[in-house]
């Protein structure tokens, strides 16, 4: 999306909810109009509403469950800014403390209104991970230029002089030995400037982890929709591997991109018609006992001590708000022997993506 684009994209939204602001030209949101900023927070620490882990050997505490700001750039639907902001404020209030964002998440759009909605709260009350190098769905840049340049504009739009996580973002979509031998080194001499604290990637195929770990030394990874209910691909092949080399390990998609949940499935779904099917027989199964499956499912995620975090993201605050409710409830360890023999057959089939040589 071109820049004016943008702009129209945001000035559109921002608009319709009683502001107007374009980050790159400097406009601020009234400070006279009734917003979610100008309201006191119920409780901004809420650090004793959420357990945290040690992510590998950063010293950073995270909450178990992060906040994952893909929803707030309109990626799955259209949001008002009311949305938008009472889903972070949710967040916070819940000790959902580390967010989780990109500059491809609405091509911007997310990492401004991450910005907006965190603009009144003490920077050192939350964590900020971001990305780059992923700018559209097939535009990629992973050079050492726009490495900086990428860096420079996720602390302008998030607000801030530093980033605690920087990650290479879906490496399998290009050939991988840029990012061991172009990318890191640059993201490294940034960090050396205190503009980010710790460097690491993402992406889906398991084959990544090693390939670039057996090469570069790096401080966490995040893998995504391969530790769930259906599939435990990244517990099973290389969270050990991590956690013996010290990396810090993250996780997104517990719902696996809604397949995990009583939603109707998306059409972009790329999960085989067999896995679908058990999953909606899993879900009624667990309808049937008075149990979304969405809860079984983030439940199980976040029971595992050798992930650190378990990103969820969602535009909707009932759903942040009912998600830090099922992280503090026991698991039924019942109805999840239940569901995972529903899920035998068909476990741990996924998809692929990326560039052939890289699954």
């Amino acid at each position: 999306m071109g820049q004016l684009a943008f702009v129209g994209r945001m000035q559109n939204i921002l608009t319709k909810s009683g502001w107007l602001a374009a980050v790159d030209v400097g406009i601020k949101p009234s400070i006279s109009q009734p917003t979610l900023l100008n309201r006191p927070l119920k409780n901004p620490l809420a650090k004793n509403e959420m357990q945290t882990r040690t992510l590998g050997k950063t010293g950073l505490e995270l909450p178990i469950l992060a906040f994952g700001a893909s929803s707030i750039g309109q990626e799955f639907r259209s949001i008002t800014l009311e949305e938008a902001l009472g889903s972070v404020r949710a967040a916070i209030e819940c000790g959902m403390r580390l967010f989780d964002t990109s500059p491809f998440y609405g091509r911007g759009m997310s990492e401004v209104l991450l910005g907006v909605a965190l603009k009144n709260v003490p920077r050192e009350e939350y964590l900020l991970c971001t990305k780059l190098g992923r700018y559209d769905l097939p535009h990629f840049d992973f050079t050492a230029r726009r490495v900086a340049e990428s860096v420079d504009v996720s602390l302008h739009r998030l607000g801030t002089d530093h980033l605690d996580i920087v990650l290479c973002h879906d490496i399998e979509f290009v050939p991988m030995q840029q990012i061991v031998d172009e990318t890191l080194p640059s993201l490294r001499k940034i960090r050396q400037s205190g503009k980010v604290r710790f460097i690491g990637f993402s992406g889906y195929p398991q084959k990544i982890f090693r390939f670039i770990c057996e090469q570069t030394d790096i401080d966490c990874v995040l893998n995504y929709n391969q530790y769930t209910l259906q599939n435990t691909r990244f517990a099973d092949e290389t969270i050990p591997y991590l956690k013996a080399k010290g990396i810090g390990v993250m996780h997104a998609g517990p719902f696996s991109a809604r397949l995990l949940t009583d939603a109707t499935l998306p059409e972009w779904l790329k999960e085989p018609v067999e896995v679908m099917n058990a999953a909606r027989k899993a879900a009624e199964l667990c309808r049937s006992r008075g149990t979304p499956i969405a809860k079984l499912a983030l439940q199980f995620a976040l029971a595992n001590p050798d992930i650190a975090t378990t990103i969820a993201g969602s535009a909707n605050p009932a759903n942040i708000r009912n998600w830090a409710e099922w992280a503090a409830a026991p698991l039924d360890l019942e109805l999840l022997r239940d569901v995972q023999t529903i899920f035998a057959p068909v476990k741990n089939i996924g998809h692929t993506e990326g560039l052939p040589e890289n699954n």
